[in-house]
């Protein structure tokens, strides 16, 4: 029979013998659900194919188990909803019941009785649900789609949307003329929990009859997927000793079902296993809701067990329904609750004085905490013996020992053995109170033969420059740390670049050796510095050093110089010549300066304080030699010799054109030059061959103070020998160019020399003609 509605007014008459005998089990579950606390009675039939009946049922809160117990006085009856059906809230650990909810299209009852006349609607879709994971046989019908105009025409039927035209298309239909709705297939709500068609009613000649519905088709959920957790085995840590309550890690399971609407989807964790079940089987508890793992129980030692290993559950349905399992691994996590311990306890080593940075001993310690953590790792000091702070310990990063160093050089001769109290601990504090281990370490500091000290380690010391080789300067002592020895000292001068001292080697006593000089280029500042040495006769000898300043005091030994000494006047209306003077003394013995002219120089040229070359009388244009003598505040003279260059020109000479030479003068010079160049390597040779036939061998040169004497130059200080030669020359020669002289001028004046004397000055004199 097409489906209907039971209503309590209908009577017998008018009903079909089957109905009548469903209005019979209606009631009488009616009334057993009103004696247990129930409230009203609807019922829900299903016609055709496939439809289910709906057994009798109470309508109870959730919390209230159906059908068998009766429900708690604290259970409160709620209205029913509206419609047909009673609503289907099953108890959350029991599976729904397979019969589909929804609302079916009322049909005109047979006429027997006016009250079961059917009760006009507008085209109206009720909402339908559908099983996952139904069995056949299919198609199985759903719901009748009926349209109140289906007396006037002839209807016909039909779906569009998902599931029916739409991907994924045929899983629903619907018969063209009785508009029954058919599933073609199970469903799967993890694949599409929720189908929304249309449904559309039309005329025979296709014209619509009712505007389109919406159809909504819901699949409702089956425990058919397990749980799943996320990790096959999940890890985590916490430190030993931890208190109960300490969160260590959170195991998660995941379940495809429904956990909304059901408890399909609900899962409850749980603990089955420990290993190792020591020092306690259960030593870890699991929420039951969020899966977080904590400590249950006190006693967590690293040292006794380092990692647990527990089987974790994940069931659905609240625990009820079905499971899986995982691992989770727990790791010990050190704490420094265990001090390290010296082994040994007593160490005794051996030091020579005198040497810094010198391994002395190695401690090492043991500790039960995790190697290479900062819970094991030693960190050493030093509490008692280490008087001025003459020890440094330090750890070994790879052993862990403790490295005792000497900071400084040990003197044997203060003290001869330290007792050291060494502590040790670790980088991080212990968590619990501890003692801390201590060793004991003696050094014995061994005798060695120290280099004698001068007192003081510079010497500072102030005299003339001028003063006589031999005189004594100052006097550099040192005395040998090792009193016990008797040891003798012996003087020497280490370094003395210009070679002017020498040390007596007992006393100590440093002299002398050779004029002193403050405008040597080995004098820096007026200061003179050399390094003496103290050897004693120890085995092996030790050698201290010594440094003496020696500060020169000036002395007005040199004259002032000018510059430059090339000069370019014109012959007509010259310009003045500026000439820088400097003295290479200090003040006193400079400025301000004198200047004059001599050797007849002043005949032609004239000179004041920073000028001179100003040309009072007219010379033929050629080269001139112009004698320049100056003079310091003290009357310090010294003769500059400017060499000046006199061209045919007026005012500012900007240089001189080269003058032309007779070409018939040129072969003769080159002849006459090659002429005493072979003359003078003749002589040469003869000479020499004359000295290899004697008998006894005298040196080539003059002594040492002669030849000297011969090259002594113009610009030094002093004015030597040469100077007085320079001035005859140009006296001789006076009123004569220059470059008249001849080259062997120079050789007439000088007293007759040897060979090799007499080239050597004859090259000098031309040079600074």
């Amino acid at each position: 029979p097409d489906p209907g509605v039971l209503s309590p007014s209908s009577t017998a008459a008018s009903l079909t013998p089957e109905l009548r005998r469903l209005r019979r089990a209606v009631q009488d579950g009616g009334a057993r659900c009103r004696g247990a606390g129930g409230r009203g009675l609807r019922a829900a039939t299903g016609g055709g194919q496939g439809s289910r009946r709906t057994p009798p049922r109470c309508w109870f809160p959730p919390v209230c188990r159906w059908p068998a117990r009766p429900c708690p006085s604290s259970c409160k009856e709620q209205a029913l909803p509206p419609g047909n059906a009673a609503p289907q809230i099953p108890h959350p650990l029991l599976p729904r019941p397979a019969v589909p909810s929804f609302t079916s299209i009322p049909q005109e009852l047979p006429r027997a009785h006016a009250a079961l006349r059917r009760q006009k609607r507008d085209w109206v879709i009720p909402p339908i649900k559908v099983p996952e994971n139904e069995r056949g046989p299919f198609p199985k019908k759903l719901v009748q789609i009926k349209s109140n105009r289906d007396r006037d025409t002839k209807i016909f039927y039909s779906i569009t949307g998902q599931g029916a035209d739409a991907p994924p298309e045929g899983i629903f239909t619907i018969e063209k003329e009785s508009g029954w709705m058919k599933v073609t297939q199970p469903l799967d709500r993890e694949h599409i929990d929720k189908y929304h068609l249309f449904s559309h009613a039309v005329s025979e000649n296709g014209k619509p009859v009712e505007e389109p519905m919406e159809i909504i088709v819901t699949v409702t959920d089956q425990n058919d997927n397990k749980p799943q957790f996320t990790q096959e085995v999940f890890r985590g840590s916490v430190p030993e000793g931890a208190l109960p309550g300490t969160s260590v890690m959170q195991v998660t399971a995941t379940d495809a079902d429904d956990a909304v609407e059901t408890y399909n989807g609900v899962i409850a964790y749980s603990i089955l296993s420990q290993e190792p079940r020591e020092p306690h089987p259960q030593m870890f508890t699991v929420n039951r809701a969020t899966g977080t793992l904590s400590v249950i129980a006190s006693g967590l030692d690293r040292e006794r067990v380092r990692e647990y290993t527990l089987t974790v559950q994940a069931a659905d349905l609240d625990g009820e329904g079905l499971t899986t399992t995982a691992l989770a691994v727990i790791e010990i996590a050190d704490v420094n609750d265990n001090a390290p311990e010296f082994d040994p306890k007593t160490y005794e080593a051996a030091v020579p004085e005198n040497v810094a940075g010198r391994e002395v001993a190695r401690l090492a310690v043991t500790d039960l905490d995790e190697p290479g953590t900062p819970a094991w790792r030693a960190v050493y000091s030093i509490l008692r013996g280490n008087d001025g702070g003459a020890f440094a310990i330090t750890t070994d990063p790879a052993t862990n020992e403790g490295i005792l160093r000497t900071a400084k050089g040990l003197d044997y001769e203060a003290k001869q053995q330290f007792v050291l109290h060494v502590a040790v601990a670790n980088e991080v504090p212990f968590v619990v109170k501890l003692p801390m281990a201590t060793a004991t370490v003696t050094v014995t500091v061994e005798d060695v033969n120290e280099a004698p000290v001068f007192v003081p380690l510079v010497q500072l010391a102030t005299v003339s420059e001028d003063v006589p080789p031999g005189q004594t300067l100052t006097a550099c002592t040192a005395q040998d740390p090792d009193k016990a020895q008797g040891q003798r000292i012996k003087y020497l001068v280490g370094h003395d670049p210009a070679g002017w001292l020498a040390v007596h080697p007992e006393n100590g006593l440093v002299t002398a050796r050779d004029h002193l000089d403050r405008e040597s280029p080995f004098v820096k500042n007026s200061t003179y510095m050399a390094m003496l040495l103290a050897v004693d006769d120890g085995s092996p000898p030790a050698t201290g050093t010594g440094t003496l300043l020696l500060t020169l005091l000036d002395v007005n030994d040199n004259g002032p110089e000018a510059e430059p000494r090339d000069i370019t006047v014109c012959q007509r209306s010259p310009q003045p010549q500026l000439l820088t003077v400097t003295d290479r003394d200090l003040p006193p013995n400079t400025g301000p300066f004198r200047a004059e002219l001599t050797h007849g120089s002043e005949d032609s040229w004239a000179v004041e304080v920073g000028d001179t070359g100003i040309l009072v009388a007219p010379l033929e244009p050629d080269t001139y030699s112009v004698y320049l003598r100056l003079l310091d505040q003290p009357g310090r003279a010294q003769v500059t010799i400017v060499t000046a260059r006199v061209c045919a020109c007026e005012g500012q000479a900007q240089g001189c054109p080269q003058r032309p030479q007779p070409v018939t003068a040129l072969p003769f010079v080159l002849a006459t030059l090659g002429a005493l160049l072979a003359l003078l390597l003749i002589l040469l040779l003869l000479l020499l061959f004359m000295r290899r036939r004697k008998v006894t061998k005298e040196p080539l040169l003059l002594p040492e103070d002669d030849t000297r004497d011969n090259i002594f130059y113009y610009g030094e200080e002093g004015g030597g020998e040469e100077d007085q030669v320079g001035v005859e020359g140009q006296g001789v020669c006076q009123g004569l160019p220059s470059r008249h002289v001849p080259p062997w001028l120079g050789t007439l004046i000088h007293r007759a020399r040897p060979s090799a004397a007499l080239l050597l000055q004859t090259s000098t004199f031309t040079l600074r003609g």
